[in-house]
């Protein structure tokens, strides 16, 4: 088992090359985060890491940059992948190649980026490895696509970044895993991010990772001290008129709202379409030209509602935000924390809703027991939930013996065609 504890070398903006510096101050960077203070050093050094720290607290750039100024004060050859960084969604690696692009600007070596994902042109994808990218952000899939085409080698691999460890571990990456160590040469820095550490985590981490320095960051849950929380008391039923009712009586500009499944997303944001309001719906049965596609509407404002499913809650660096509607709960309590961490980003501030009924109150207890708050449940008029739980109109209760069979009721229906027939 790793021992987590907190490491306590540091590193401030100023003891970055110009051409760093220069390309944060483009970013509007005034400082490091914690996160990129104690990891930058500790990966120059060379060591394996093995960091925990949530979404939003600038973990990319505590990997990006140093394997950026690595890659200027060691020779390497162009042609040859030397640094590998994979991800659980396809979303995340097209984000983690934009910050690789943006923090590279100025690198006096050149930086050539590829991101290999489903959804995409294989064969284009092929040709930028083949003219030289040397730095490479994979979702598991394609990348063992494309080991197993001889597409890509990763022998002269220098870096492996394994990035949202415990969600890629959560939807079922570990065999892929496995396959894509399997390629690695035996030397090499490995450096390791999960928000949580799970057993799985622990497991991979014991396997990957060789006398690692260890950096945790905010080690229980994200902060949201920049985020008004709500709970707002509605039938399954209102939901969706209370949602467009608030919207529009409390001048909401850019939500993103989240539903249990993908047909729900569907189908929620053409009713809102239907009534008047931009919104799109980002899942994992779109393409991955759609998925860019609503992820831009959303993001440049063409659309004012996002209506998504999980896959947005981790990963993805959504833009301001103002509000986030759990239209349905999470179903781990540690997702709510997650989910509305996507607003009241980069210090601004931000509003959290979640919608309950009787049916999901008691886990929304539970849910405000792990996020340690507690809220008074709203309700709004015109959208009230009914004070019994029971109140609901049923039907008198079946009784035993009293009701045919299946089996009768196919024998009476063969014996009434029968008499048709005669």
């Amino acid at each position: 088992m790793i021992n987590m504890i907190k490491d306590e070398s540091s590193y401030s903006l100023q003891q970055l090359p110009s051409y760093i510096v220069e390309a944060l101050r483009e970013s509007g960077y005034d400082e490091l985060t914690e996160v990129q203070q104690k990891t930058i050093p500790l990966v120059l050094e060379g060591a394996d890491l093995l960091v925990q720290a949530q979404t939003g607290t600038g973990k990319t750039a505590a990997f990006a940059l140093p394997i950026i100024i690595a890659r200027n004060e060691k020779p390497f050859v162009n042609s040859n992948v030397h640094t590998l960084i994979l991800t659980p969604t396809r979303e995340l690696a097209l984000q983690v190649e934009q910050f690789f692009k943006r923090y590279a600007k100025y690198s006096p070596h050149k930086i050539r980026t590829v991101s290999l994902i489903g959804g995409v042109d294989y064969p284009q994808q092929r040709e930028l490895i083949s003219a030289g990218a040397n730095t490479v952000i994979a979702t598991p899939g394609r990348l063992i696509d494309m080991l197993e085409n001889g597409a890509i080698s990763l022998d002269s691999l220098q870096t492996l970044v394994i990035d949202e460890a415990d969600k890629l571990l959560n939807i079922g990456f570990f065999d892929e895993l496995d396959v894509i160590l399997g390629q690695l040469p035996k030397e090499h820095q490995t450096l390791l991010f999960s928000a949580t550490f799970p057993e799985k985590v622990a497991e991979l981490a014991s396997r990957v990772l060789s006398h690692p320095k260890t950096v945790t960051i905010d080690n229980e849950l994200p902060t949201v001290e920049n985020i008004v929380q709500r709970v707002i008391e509605t039938p399954p039923s209102s939901r969706r008129m209370l949602l467009m009712h608030l919207f529009r009586t409390e001048k909401w500009r850019h939500v993103l709202v989240f539903v249990a499944s993908r047909r729900a997303a569907t189908n929620l944001a053409a009713k809102l379409r239907v009534a008047g309001i931009r919104a799109a719906e980002f899942h994992g049965d779109l393409t991955q030209e759609e998925r860019v596609s609503a992820l831009h509407s959303f993001t440049s404002q063409k659309n004012q509602l996002l209506i998504a499913t999980d896959i947005a809650s981790r990963g993805i660096d959504f833009a301001q935000v103002s509000h986030v509607v759990n239209f349905d709960l999470p179903r781990s309590p540690a997702d709510y924390i997650h989910r509305i961490g996507r607003t009241g980003r980069a210090k601004e501030t931000g509003e959290a809703i979640s919608f309950i009924d009787h049916s999901t109150r008691a886990h929304f207890t539970l849910i405000e027991k792990r996020a340690q708050i507690s809220l008074s449940p709203e309700q709004i008029s015109g959208f009230e939930l009914s004070e019994d739980a029971t109140a609901r109109t049923k039907g008198p209760a079946p009784q035993k013996g009293k009701r045919k069979s299946k089996k009768d009721r196919l024998r009476e229906t063969a014996q009434g065609c029968a008499r048709v027939h005669v």
